[in-house]
């Protein structure tokens, strides 16, 4: 199977590792400080709409097939499933600060939290988790604080403002910087797959400057429109105090991979998740 891949992007790497096959953005590898990945749907055990990494307890997936799913991750990156730390997804800007406290949360204990789209760390060894079927994944490092953020960003997120939320917990919780950190736009739908109704594009026309609409949505003639959530996340970004250079953009689109990668578009319901990885290494 071959990757669709978009021109404008920065090329993530496609790695396999202990039979798992999942995406690596270079800008964070390079770091030398993290451990990430970003999973495909190739190297789990999960079966049917679930086949074969599925990273879900709640779709009705076998639990035993989630949890070998976790386990391979956690080879992979080098960690326990004991700490890692997962993520209670409900489209807020909602960011939790998670400390050693929280190992294991999500997979090996219960969570006792809930409406949390975004988790920051300076924890060494702490796996970040969110999950995406087509939404944006936001990757946040601080090289000077040595802390991380990862958070998801759907068209709700990102309308709020979910990478700034980041940014400003990161910054009341360990002094972060916009101005140092590393920001990577994940796997997630692109522009020409990402059609949305008038009201999902005024809320984009009220909440970004006018001189950003050209670049953030354009009108068809069915009345519907075509929205771009990686320029939108990267403004969110550089207005924020993010240095342009040191924000990287996915290459790769959720819809247009649906072998590889879990769209809701392009299946519904019926189907896995994928999930983000950040972890500082020790």
């Amino acid at each position: 199977m071959e990757w669709i891949r978009k021109p404008a992007g920065e090329h993530l790497e496609k790695m396999t590792k202990h039979g798992v096959t999942y995406l690596s953005f270079p800008a964070l590898s390079k770091t030398g400080l993290v451990s990430h990945a970003f999973s495909t749907r190739l190297g789990g055990v999960s079966q049917g709409c679930f086949a074969t990494m599925n990273f879900t307890f709640t779709r009705g997936d076998n639990p035993e097939h989630v949890m070998e799913n976790y386990r391979r991750m956690a080879r992979v990156l080098g960690e326990e499933t004991e700490r890692m730390v997962l993520s209670h997804q409900t489209h807020t800007t909602h960011v939790r600060t998670v400390t050693e406290e929280d190992a294991g949360k999500g997979v090996v204990r219960e969570r006792d939290y809930h409406d949390v789209d975004g988790l920051i760390t300076n924890v060494p060894g702490l796996v970040l988790v969110t999950f995406y079927a087509d939404c944006v994944p936001l990757y946040v490092v601080d090289p000077v604080h040595k802390a991380i953020g990862l958070s998801h960003s759907g068209w709700r997120g990102t309308v709020n403002r979910m990478g700034r939320e980041t940014l400003k917990q990161m910054n009341q919780e360990y002094g972060t910087d916009p101005a140092d950190v590393i920001c990577c736009i994940g796997p997630s739908i692109c522009q020409s797959c990402f059609e949305v109704g008038k009201e999902v594009a005024d809320a984009f026309g009220g909440a970004f400057d006018q001189m950003y609409h050209s670049q953030l949505f354009y009108k068809k003639e069915n009345g519907k429109y075509q929205l771009d959530l990686w320029r939108a996340n990267q403004i969110i970004f550089e207005e924020a105090g993010v240095p342009a250079a040191q924000i990287h953009t996915t290459d790769i689109c959720t819809h247009c991979n649906p072998d590889l990668l879990f769209s809701h578009r392009t299946m519904g319901n019926e189907r896995g998740n994928l999930a983000a990885f950040l972890c500082l290494k020790a």
